[in-house]
């Protein structure tokens, strides 16, 4: 019932319009693996977040792909608040000249921003 009542809450957002102008986020897809939409000027700030702060990035034996599973000994960084307030729910690894967002529950990588 509470989902069906955020689902209604959700679609009427959209069909006003306001939630386009505010959102950074698309979620699409169901359970921990959903895919996380960014958009472009926001993709850029965060590369440009990851350069300007010099992020060294983690290495492993298994790429870290979307949908994989973070190893537990890989540290999850927090997402800075400039990158907008619908990301920083998730964590952010940043290997192999990507950024990959993680769902911190699963550990489960939902968007590379490349």
């Amino acid at each position: 019932m509470k989902k069906l009542f955020l689902l209604s809450a959700a679609a009427a957002l959209i069909s006003t319009g306001a939630f386009a102008q505010s959102t950074v986020v698309t979620t699409t897809g169901t359970g921990h693996a959903a895919a996380v939409q960014i958009e472009p000027q926001y993709r850029t700030k965060i590369k440009s977040y990851v350069t300007e702060h010099r992020i060294r990035p983690v290495t492993t034996k298994e790429k870290i792909i979307v949908g994989a599973t973070v190893p537990s000994d890989v540290e999850l960084e927090a997402v800075p608040s400039d990158w907008g307030p619908s990301l920083t729910k998730y964590r952010y690894v940043y290997s192999g000249e990507r950024v990959m967002l993680v769902d911190p529950g699963s550990r489960t990588v939902v968007q590379e921003i490349d």
